[in-house]
Order: C-alpha cells, then sequence, then structure tokens
C-alpha cells in the first residue's frame, strides 16, 4: 500500500456491517409488532416472535464475526483531517454499539429462556434452540425491561452512528464511501 492511499474496510467488513444494520433496522418494528398482536391471534404473534428471535441470534452471530474480523483486521485509518475529540467519540461510540450489538441479543435470549410461558425458540422458524436457564417471573421481568431499554439504546446509537457518518460525507470526509464501496473516490 502506498502511503497516501487510504486503507479500506474488507468485503468482509463492510458486507457484515450493513447486514447487521438492515438487521438492527428490521428487529425493531418486528419487536414492536410482536408485543402489539393480541393473544386471539396467537399464530401471528408466534410467527412474530420467532422472526425476532432469528434476527436477533443472527445479529449476535454477525455482531461476533465482526469483533474477531475487527481483531485480526482492524480498521482502517480515521480521515486524517478529523478532529482528535470526533475520533474519541466516535471510538467511544463503537466500543458502545458494539456492547449493544452483543448484549441486546444476549439479553433477548435469556428474556424467552426465563419467559414463564416457555415458548420455545426456533431459529429460522424450524430449528430449536435450547434454553439453557429455567423459567423465572422475577427474572423474566427484570430482563425484558433491560433488553427494551438496550434495544432502544441501540437504534438511538444507531441512528447518531448514521447521522455522523452523512455529516462526515457532507463535509468531503470519504468514512461512508470508504464503508460503501471499500474505496475513496474524489467527489467533484
Amino acid at each position: 500500500m502506498q502511503a497516501d492511499e487510504s486503507p479500506v474496510w474488507t468485503r468482509a467488513q463492510r458486507r457484515l456491517h450493513w447486514w447487521t444494520a438492515g438487521l438492527v433496522l428490521a428487529a425493531f418494528p418486528v419487536g414492536w409488532q410482536m408485543v402489539s398482536v393480541p393473544l386471539s391471534q396467537l399464530l401471528e404473534k408466534f410467527l412474530l416472535y420467532q422472526l425476532h428471535k432469528t434476527i436477533g441470534i443472527t445479529v449476535l452471530v454477525l455482531a461476533v464475526a465482526r469483533l474477531l474480523i475487527r481483531m485480526r483486521r482492524g480498521r482502517p485509518s480515521w480521515d486524517t483531517d478529523l478532529p482528535l475529540w470526533q475520533r474519541q467519540a466516535a471510538a467511544v461510540m463503537h466500543l458502545v454499539l458494539y456492547a449493544l450489538l452483543v448484549g441486546t441479543p444476549a439479553l433477548g435470549y435469556l428474556t424467552a429462556a426465563t419467559a414463564p410461558a416457555r415458548v420455545p425458540t426456533l431459529f429460522l422458524g424450524i430449528i430449536p434452540v435450547p434454553h439453557l436457564v429455567s423459567p423465572s417471573e422475577f427474572w423474566f421481568a427484570i430482563l425484558r425491561q433491560a433488553h427494551w431499554w438496550m434495544a432502544a439504546s441501540l437504534m438511538l446509537l444507531a441512528a447518531g452512528h448514521a447521522a455522523a457518518a452523512i455529516h462526515n460525507h457532507r463535509h468531503g470526509r470519504a468514512t461512508l464511501v470508504r464503508m460503501w464501496r471499500g474505496h475513496s473516490c474524489e467527489r467533484p
């Protein structure tokens, strides 16, 4: 690599980033809908829960894969004109995003496992995922609230992350282009 070239995100890093973002965006409205459907529409409610659980498990797997690749590959250097305070804020934001990307689905799993109703978790609607903890009304109530707050925090932080990327793009920085295309391009 030449000294004037910007390092790029690998194709795997970019794809995992966008797949994760899309699934997180899908999980929130599915979660909202699944709790809104009345018990009289039990099949629809069950299917929405299974879809939400499948999305959550997939997000967890993708987040772990992203972390492993990032630990091995690293990340491209920051844009040279990005102020230090913004680099530090972005680094903290990324750390919290990764924690939420792992923690939110993990709490979702624990919420499902502790649910007194004992509804199975079926990945892709067919593969049983064992519940490794016992049902508990006490823990279910706590974990359900914690999962909801973490999911809401994840959505807010992801929105802030997207807004920062768009802001930097509008100021001529190549961050968004590098995450989308894998290379920077000169803007007219």
